[in-house]
């Protein structure tokens, strides 16, 4: 029994096999199956793929946005809006590099990786973990920032700090929590930091950044709204063969209480005076010609007598000798003076000068 079992088994499994291989190629498949199955095997070319991950298009990507895409892609503000941004973060390099070389005592190179807008929830899904978060506070401003230290910069500073030797990358331990050591030399990092930070403005504004707490999970740095618009800074620091990256991110609501100071191009008289412009142009507007007006009198009357008014028409002053006038240029008021004669010709006597509340 068991072997005639086998057998018919045996010609049961060859008739299915003749089966397929006699069958032709779509015969038992729906027209919709077979339509579907080049598309399931295509595939997607670069411009899908960034299409797909929400990277920009161009000028198609933006006419294919709705009113309402439209609205919220402009209300990114490019750092390019905030000129003097980029002049701060310039000196706050070249500050850095001094400071970091005094606190390590090796030669250490800091180089700005880039500047860009972004809003602050895609910062958090993209911050490089792992990395130590710490979380600042502006005083002036009363409003909050972020600076992140990835892990090759933390284990390269602990290495230096700790007498590691020069020109031997660190060591590197993942999968484990940053201990307290580490912690504790990062946060010496992150003080010198935001003290340079704060050089860094101090040509354009007296700001304190004070240091607030370090986190390892982005969640716990929620300083604003997901939707908020900030500036992310990223700052390259090497140390011979040892190194990594600071990113500062500053949300543009707390850079709004200096936002008129951004918005010039160069800082003027505290970035150095230029004496012979300043000499020409006070010189120039010395020799500016102004009208000046003499206010006899003032009167209101009606539109019929205004249009009545004929060529050779008396209209009588109310001011005489010694009465009171006011000397305007333009429409504002500059002095109160006294009516009056001088060599057979009208003349007035400034009594005061006139302040704008007065005016």
């Amino acid at each position: 029994m068991s072997g005639q079992s086998e057998e018919d088994m045996a010609a049961a499994w060859a008739d299915a096999m003749d089966k397929e291989d006699g069958a032709q190629p779509g015969a038992d498949v729906p027209a919709a199956a077979q339509e579907a199955a080049p598309d399931a095997a295509r595939v997607l070319n670069q411009a899908e793929i960034d299409s797909l991950l929400g990277f920009g298009g161009g000028e198609a990507a933006e006419a294919q946005q709705s009113g309402i895409e439209r609205i919220v892609s402009a209300g990114l503000i490019s750092y390019e809006r905030l000129p003097m941004l980029e002049i701060v973060f310039d000196r706050l390099v070249r500050i850095t590099s001094t400071s970091l070389r005094n606190f390590t005592s090796d030669n250490v190179e800091v180089s700005i990786d880039g500047i860009l807008s972004l809003r602050f929830g895609d910062y958090l899904n993209s911050v490089p973990l792992p990395a130590m978060l710490a979380v600042f506070k502006v005083e002036e401003w009363d409003n909050f920032g972020l600076l992140v230290v990835d892990s090759p910069l933390i284990y390269s500073v602990v290495d230096v700090l700790l007498g590691g030797r020069r020109g031997t990358a660190a060591m590197r331990i993942e999968g484990r929590p940053y201990t307290t050591i580490e912690r504790t030399l990062v946060e010496r990092l992150i003080t010198v930091l935001l003290a340079d930070l704060s050089t860094a403005f101090a040509p354009l504004c007296d700001v304190n950044y004070r240091f607030e707490r370090l986190e390892v999970n982005p969640r716990f740095a929620a300083i604003s709204r997901l939707s908020n618009a900030c500036v992310l800074v990223r700052l390259r620091i090497d140390m011979e063969d040892r190194g990594g990256r600071v990113e500062l991110l500053l949300p543009y609501a707390t850079l709004e209480p200096v936002r008129e100071l951004l918005l010039q191009q160069f800082m003027g008289e505290k970035f150095g005076r230029d004496s012979i412009w300043e000499t020409h142009l006070a010189e120039q507007l010395r020799h500016t010609e102004l009208s000046l007006d003499v206010v006899l009198d003032e009167q209101t009357m009606p539109l019929s007598t205004v249009t009545a008014l004929r060529r050779g028409d008396c209209i009588t002053l109310g001011a005489g000798p010694g009465s009171p006038v006011r000397l305007r240029c333009g429409d504002i008021p500059l002095f109160d003076a006294e009516l009056g004669r001088r060599e057979n010709r009208l003349a007035v006597r400034i009594l005061r000068e006139l302040t704008a509340q007065q005016g």
